[in-house]
C-alpha cells in the first residue's frame, strides 16, 4: 500500500481541477469511485485520460480495507489519481452523504501522494439506470452494474472537464 508518513507534505491530497491536472504525470490513468453505502463503484481511465470504463464494484468494509483494496488497485494499474464522486443536492447544497464523501476523500489523502478529485455527481446513478434500462439489463444486472456503470460516468464526465484544462 502507498503510505505517506503523518505530518509529510505530499503533492496529492484533495485538489480543484486545475491542480489536480497539474499533479499528474503523463501517461497516468485516474480510477473514478461511486462511493455508496454498500459498495464502491469504480472506474478506470486509458492511459489517455480520454476515456472510462467500469473495473470493478466492490462491497463497503471498514475504510481502512477500502483504501488498502483502492490503493493496491491504484499501484497495479498505474494509477496518478482519484476521482470520487460528491452527492451534491439538485439544490447544490451538501447533505450527510457529500459530508460522509468528503471525509472518505481526506481519509485517503492522509494515506497516498495521489491527487484526489471531488466530482460533482449529481443524477450520475439516474443516468446510469436509464442507460442499463434502454440497453434492457434486467433487474437483477442492474443491481450488479449499477455504481460501476455510475463511476464511469463520474469519470467520464471528469475526464472530459481536464481535457479542457490540460490545453
Amino acid at each position: 500500500m502507498i503510505g505517506v508518513p503523518a505530518g509529510s507534505e505530499t503533492p496529492g491530497g484533495i485538489l480543484e481541477p486545475e491542480a489536480f491536472v497539474r499533479a499528474l504525470r503523463p501517461a497516468a490513468r485516474l480510477i473514478g469511485i461511486d462511493l455508496g453505502t454498500k459498495t464502491l463503484g469504480l472506474a478506470l481511465s486509458d492511459v489517455t485520460r480520454t476515456i472510462a470504463s467500469g473495473l470493478a464494484t466492490l462491497p463497503r468494509t471498514k475504510f481502512a480495507a477500502d483504501a488498502r483494496r483502492l490503493l493496491d488497485l491504484a499501484a497495479e494499474h498505474g494509477v496518478g489519481g482519484f476521482v470520487i464522486g460528491l452527492p451534491v443536492n439538485l439544490d447544490g447544497s451538501e447533505g450527510p452523504r457529500a459530508q460522509a464523501t468528503r471525509a472518505f476523500a481526506r481519509n485517503l489523502g492522509r494515506l497516498t501522494p495521489l491527487a484526489i478529485l471531488l466530482w460533482d455527481e449529481r443524477l450520475s446513478t439516474a443516468a446510469a439506470e436509464r442507460t442499463l434500462l434502454e440497453a434492457d439489463a434486467s433487474r437483477r444486472r442492474r443491481a450488479e452494474v449499477i455504481d460501476k456503470v455510475a463511476a464511469t460516468l463520474i469519470l467520464q464526465g471528469a475526464l472530459d472537464r481536464l481535457k479542457l484544462l490540460d490545453r
